[in-house]
């Protein structure tokens, strides 16, 4: 995946003890400068491991390494474990006991990026939001187990003839659906070129409704949540 910014496109991480220990060492700079910052929520591990290259044993090692990294300098600090990407059940995560306290699973859901998508209407993406993630949702909310995040979503599908209706309607079902995370959501991203993938567009342009489907007090949280994120990328690089 391009996450690894691979040269050659390989994904050579999981097959390098060497390249999986600087990882550590980079969580390990991390925790030990921003530990006691009272800014900081928490601290993903890795973003998007593809389930199709790093194999589930070597990622739970990797994981639980690093959650006792970050313990090492916070036990109230936030542990993110992002889900593999593609054919993997995040259940798997829930089952590898990872850590004890304040850890959080985080999910990337993208109706986009796979076949399985390319051919449906906007009536089929959004009965797949109703029927399917939030089944799912349900299912990790109420497992023994880590927090739920739906750390990137985006009111952006495969259906080209979408009306501006159409996209409420989509909107509307995944802000009821993810609203209900444990952990909250972020929006990918605040802004961009391309305008469904922009936050901001999405809300002056009446394509995404926040009201709907969400307490007031649930928009304050989410939105003080997303922009922190934000901000705090935008800092770290």
């Amino acid at each position: 995946m391009e996450h690894s910014a691979s040269r050659d496109g390989k994904t050579g991480w999981p097959t390098s003890p060497d390249h999986i220990s600087q990882t550590l060492d980079v969580i390990d700079f991390l925790a030990s400068r921003y530990a006691k910052h009272p800014a900081l929520l928490g601290i993903e591990l890795l973003n998007e491991p593809s389930a199709g290259s790093v194999p589930l044993d070597i990622l739970v090692s990797f994981y639980k390494q690093g959650y006792q990294i970050v313990r090492k300098y916070s036990s109230t600090a936030y542990v993110l474990f992002c889900q593999r990407i593609g054919n993997a059940d995040p259940f798997e995560l829930y089952q590898a006991n990872l850590g004890s306290e304040n850890t959080v699973v985080d999910l990337h859901y993208y109706n986009l990026f796979d076949n399985f998508f390319v051919n449906m209407s906007s009536l089929d993406n959004i009965q797949y939001i109703y029927k399917n993630r939030q089944t799912q949702l349900q299912a990790l909310n109420s497992a023994n187990g880590p927090l739920v995040f739906i750390g990137e979503w985006v009111n952006e599908w495969n259906v080209t003839d979408g009306s501006q209706t159409d996209y409420q309607d989509f909107g509307r079902a995944q802000l009821e659906v993810y609203n209900a995370a444990s952990f909250g959501w972020a929006y990918w991203s605040l802004k961009n070129d391309i305008k469904h993938w922009d936050f901001e567009w999405n809300i002056r342009s009446n394509y995404l409704q926040l009201q709907l489907g969400c307490s007031s007090g649930s928009q304050i949280f989410i939105l003080v949540l997303y922009l922190g994120l934000a901000c705090g990328c935008y800092f770290l690089h």
